[in-house]
C-alpha cells in the first residue's frame, strides 16, 4: 500500500482508485477460474494489488473531498462500512459457498468491483495529484515490499528457526529501507512525516498497537469456544459477530464527535474500553457464561469503534495535501502489521504452551493459560497505546482540503 499510495499522489488518486477497482474484478473471476492452488495463489497475488490500490487511495479521497468539520462524519461512515462488511461476511459467505460452491465468493466481488468503478469515474469530478512533478521511488519501492514481506511472514510463522531468520531480515531490510529514504530526493515514504510531524506518528503508533491487541481476540475466542465450550462453528460465528456489530454502529457516531472534540482524547478514550474488555477477558474459563463473553465482546467493540474513526481522522488530517495518499497508505499498512503481529503473539504464545499438538481434552488447560497469558500481553500493549495516544496532543497542523 504505501508504494501504491505515493503512486497516486504523483499520477492521481481517482485514477489509482478505479484501476485497482478493476483489477480487483478481473483477478477475482481468474480467482474463480483457477484450475489449482497455485493459480488460485496467483491470482490472490494480483488480487492484493488491486486491494492496494483501493485501500491506500479511499481514505485520500474522502480526505481530499470532505472540509476539515465534515471530515471525521465521512470517515466514520466509511469506517462503519467497513466493519458492516466484516459483519457481514462470514454469514454471506457461508450461504454462497453451501448454494453455489466457493467460486461464488469471486464471481460476486468482480461485479462489484466494476460497478465501483463507474460510479467512481463518473461521480468524482476531480484527480488530485498533489506530487505530480516528483519521480517515483522505484528502489525503495522494491526494497520495502521484500522486507515487509519477508517480516511480515516471518513473524505470522514464528518461532521456527527459518521465521526468525525472515523476521530478522525483514527488520534489517527496514532499517536499510528508512536510511535509504532519509537520503532520497523523492521517497517512497516521507521518513520526516515520522520525525517531525509528532500528531502524525504517534496516531499511526496507536493504531499500529490496538490492531495487534485486537486482531486476534477473535482467532482465540473461536478455539476457545469451539474446543473448551463445544459450539459448533456456526454458533461460535454468530456469538462472535457481537464486537464488529457494535464497532458499526459505534464507528460513525465517533467519527461525527471528532469533528466537535479533540480526536486524541476520543481514541485514548476508546483504548482505555478496550483494555477494560481484555481485562474481563482474562479469566475466561469453562464455566464462563455466554452471557460474559457477549458482554465483554460488546465492550471490545464499543471500544474499538471509539478508537478508529477519531484516529483515521487525526492521521488524516495532519498532513499537508500531497502526503494525503502516503497518509491513507499508512493507515492501511498499520492495520495489516498490527494484525500480523496480533497474529504473531497469539500463534507463539500457543506454541510455547502447547507446542503443535492439536486441541484436545487433556491439553485445555494448557489452551486456556496460553489464552490468559495472551490477553494479558494485550493489556499491557494497551496500556503503551493509550500512552501513545494521549502523547500526541492536539493537532496543529490540520489543513483544509
Amino acid at each position: 500500500m504505501v508504494p501504491m499510495g505515493k503512486l497516486s499522489d504523483i499520477l492521481g488518486r481517482k485514477k489509482v482508485f478505479i484501476w485497482g477497482n478493476l483489477i480487483v474484478g478481473v483477478s477475482s473471476i481468474l480467482c474463480a477460474l483457477s484450475w489449482s492452488g497455485e493459480v488460485l495463489i496467483a491470482m490472490r497475488v494480483i488480487q492484493g494489488f488491486g486491494s492496494a490500490m483501493m485501500f491506500a487511495t479511499s481514505m485520500a479521497l474522502i480526505t481530499s473531498v470532505y472540509p476539515p468539520k465534515e471530515r471525521g462524519k465521512a470517515i466514520g461512515l466509511s469506517v462503519t462500512a467497513v466493519y458492516v462488511g466484516l459483519s457481514a461476511s462470514p454469514v454471506v459467505g457461508g450461504f454462497l459457498i453451501g448454494w453455489f460452491g466457493w467460486q461464488s465468493l469471486f464471481y460476486v466481488t468482480a461485479p462489484i468491483g466494476l460497478v465501483v468503478a463507474i460510479i467512481a469515474f463518473f461521480g468524482i469530478k476531480t484527480d488530485w495529484k498533489e506530487a505530480q512533478n516528483e519521480q517515483f521511488d522505484y528502489r525503495g519501492s522494491l526494497l520495502y515490499l521484500v522486507a515487509m514481506s519477508a517480516f511480515m511472514y516471518g513473524f505470522s510463522q514464528l518461532p521456527s528457526p527459518t521465521a526468525i531468520v525472515l523476521t530478522v531480515g525483514g527488520a534489517i531490510g527496514v532499517a536499510l529501507f528508512v536510511w535509504l529514504e532519509l537520503k532520497a530526493t523523492y521517497p517512497v515514504l516521507n521518513i520526516q512525516l515520522f520525525a517531525h510531524n509528532r500528531h502524525f506518528a504517534l496516531s499511526n503508533l496507536a493504531a499500529l498497537i490496538n490492531y495487534a491487541t485486537t486482531f486476534a481476540i477473535t482467532f482465540l475466542l473461536s478455539l476457545y469456544l469451539e474446543y473448551i465450550k463445544g459450539l459448533s462453528p456456526r454458533d461460535a460465528g454468530i456469538l462472535l459477530v457481537t464486537q464488529p456489530v457494535m464497532m458499526a454502529l459505534v464507528a460513525s457516531f465517533s467519527g461525527r464527535l471528532s469533528d466537535k472534540y479533540d480526536s486524541g482524547w476520543l481514541a485514548s478514550g476508546g483504548m482505555a474500553i478496550i483494555a477494560i474488555g481484555l481485562v474481563m477477558l482474562i479469566p475466561l474459563n469453562e464455566a464462563t457464561t455466554t452471557s460474559y463473553l457477549i458482554v465483554s465482546l460488546a465492550i471490545l467493540g464499543f471500544g474499538f469503534g471509539l478508537f478508529s474513526s477519531p484516529n483515521t481522522n487525526a492521521i488524516m488530517s495532519s498532513v499537508e495535501k500531497k502526503y494525503l495518499g502516503i497518509a491513507s497508505a499508512t493507515v492501511g499498512t498499520m492495520r495489516l502489521t498490527g494484525q500480523m503481529m496480533s497474529m504473531g503473539i497469539a500463534t507463539l504464545i500457543i506454541h510455547i504452551f502447547m507446542g503443535n499438538a492439536k486441541i484436545v481434552t487433556s491439553n485445555h488447560p494448557q489452551f486456556m493459560h496460553s489464552a490468559r497469558v495472551t490477553f494479558a500481553i494485550f493489556v499491557a500493549l494497551c496500556v503503551l497505546g493509550i500512552w501513545a495516544s494521549l502523547a500526541r496532543g492536539k493537532n496543529e497542523q490540520e489543513q483544509a482540503v
